[in-house]
């Protein structure tokens, strides 16, 4: 299960961001692959065996000294942000590497992600929801133990968690590890991102295998950070080639005070846009629930030759995928038919009190990480999406809806246009977690005749329809369009 950010919001807040300057980065050390302790990487990730997809996973040790930023001058809601370096701390982190077995099936592309802490320990979001076009593309993933709460422990944890991070629920395999801070974690990503593009010292986790492209991934809080990281270090260091930044509420991470660990956010804008004058793409994936309950909308900001914003329809800040279908899902269908059947409706991993969200963002995101590995090949920018619409302002934006109860405006999907249910990213009660899962309610009998007049076989065939031309658009991908359609066939009414 992936658990996003309103605790992480505890862990960061909004803050600062960068212009050009030379970087202190320093060349990390990498070890590895680390074995031993109890045996493999401890991370929430996909439950299947890597190598049953032709791909190996390892883990390695990354250590050197980072550098930490402070914040310089007034901080914009245009997202030009100066910082400058400051003192430097040694640190030891992992990274979790997922790769093609066979280096002649390697794209040349790594995907390389912050790790997200929120529920007190590392997991890792974008992978489980976009791994199966990472596979299917040939592609590379990293994931990056960024932050403190990952490594040393501290914070609030699930239940059954360890409170100690990697080094307190295996310190026979971790116990070596070392974080200074999260005031360090910026330039730790930058070192990871250094490992990945293999100029790093010690061993090379993708020797024989030539890597062309690096992108980073943030969902969440590590959202936040990557904000931050984007407006204010890329600039610095020049390193990553795009980004996606995935569910974020209107503000940023702080740089951070070294002896409190984080920074001052009572200055920083309500909405703190992605800057404008980048040299790389940035894609901004955004759900319902990150519009209104995370505080998104004073962020929105115009399209432009650098940025895209797809505000999704239908979607919640987790679903259900997040929990078991998406943590086995190998592309053989079933997960889609668990997310199309409304019989199939569910609290989901967390056991909510209403069933959660099945507006599969992981489609569209998918559908993302593919066009932002395109666009960084060979310049081919993502089509564009209109917003969802909303009213009101601050804690009273309020989402435009239909006489069901579905989302006006955004990227649609069939879900949404065509559905058996309506899926909202509304707050889900039964906890802190649940309450980012979202809503959905199978649309009774009578509301299926009237839509639908001729039964199961109509909806089929609009569905289908609309799967095609969602395809045709953009926003879906082939091989999830043909998994829904097969779905839907297996579902059948009045």
């Amino acid at each position: 299960m992936t658990i996003p950010l309103l605790l992480a919001v505890a862990l960061v807040a909004p803050t600062t961001v960068a212009s050009a300057g030379s970087s202190g980065t320093t060349t990390p050390t990498v070890s590895g692959p680390v074995t031993g302790g109890q045996g493999s990487p401890s991370l929430l990730s996909t439950n299947f065996e890597p190598s049953s997809v032709g791909y190996a996973r390892d883990e390695y040790f990354v250590e050197g000294d980072a550098v930490a930023y402070a914040q310089d001058g007034k901080l914009r809601a245009n997202g030009k942000w100066n910082v400058t370096e400051g003192e430097t701390a040694p640190f030891t982190t992992r990274i979790v590497v997922y790769k093609p077995a066979d280096p002649d099936d390697f794209s040349g592309t790594v995907f390389v992600e912050w790790l997200n802490v929120s529920a007190g320990f590392d997991t890792a979001p974008d992978w489980i929801n976009t791994h199966n076009q990472i596979i299917r593309s040939g592609a590379a993933w990293v994931g990056v133990s960024a932050q403190a709460v990952g490594v040393q422990g501290g914070g609030d944890v699930l239940e059954g968690a360890s409170a100690g991070g990697l080094k307190g629920g295996d310190p026979e395999r971790y116990g070596t590890l070392s974080h200074p801070g999260d005031v360090y974690s910026y330039d730790i990503f930058t070192q990871a991102g250094v490992v990945a593009s293999g100029d790093a010292d010690g061993v090379d986790p993708f020797e024989g295998y030539d890597v062309q492209r690096v992108i980073a991934l943030g969902e969440s809080q590590s959202a936040f950070y990557m904000t931050t990281y984007v407006n204010a270090v890329h600039p610095l260091v020049d390193l990553y080639d795009g980004y996606l930044i995935h569910s974020r509420g209107g503000g940023a991470a702080p740089f951070g005070d070294l002896e409190l660990g984080r920074g001052d956010d009572s200055n920083v804008p309500a909405g703190a846009r992605i800057r404008t004058d980048l040299d790389v793409p940035v894609i901004t994936f955004e759900t319902e629930t990150d519009l209104t309950r995370l505080g998104f909308t004073p962020a929105r900001q115009p399209d432009s030759k650098s940025f895209r914003l797809w505000e999704v329809a239908g979607t919640a800040h987790a679903d259900a995928y997040t929990g078991e279908l998406g943590t086995n899902d190998t592309g053989d269908g079933s997960a889609e038919l668990g997310l199309l059947d409304p019989a199939a409706a569910s609290g989901g991993p967390l056991s909510c009190s209403q069933s959660v969200n099945a507006g599969a963002q992981f489609a569209p995101l998918s559908a993302a990480l593919a066009h932002l590995d395109d666009w960084v090949r060979d310049g081919t920018p993502p089509p564009k999406a209109p917003r969802i619409k909303t009213t009101g302002s601050g804690e009273d934006v309020a989402i435009v809806r239909d006489d069901q109860g579905i989302a006006v405006g955004g990227l649609r999907t069939p879900i949404v246009d065509v559905p058996l249910a309506v899926n909202t990213g509304n707050e889900n009660p039964g906890g802190t977690f649940c309450s980012l899962f979202g809503t959905t309610e199978p649309l009774d009998a009578a509301t299926l005749a009237e839509l639908y007049p001729d039964g199961s076989a109509e909806w089929q065939e609009a569905f289908a329809r609309s799967v095609d031309e969602t395809v045709q658009d953009g926003f879906w991908l082939a091989p999830e369009a043909d998994n829904f359609k097969a779905a839907s066939e297996q579902i059948n009414f009045g």
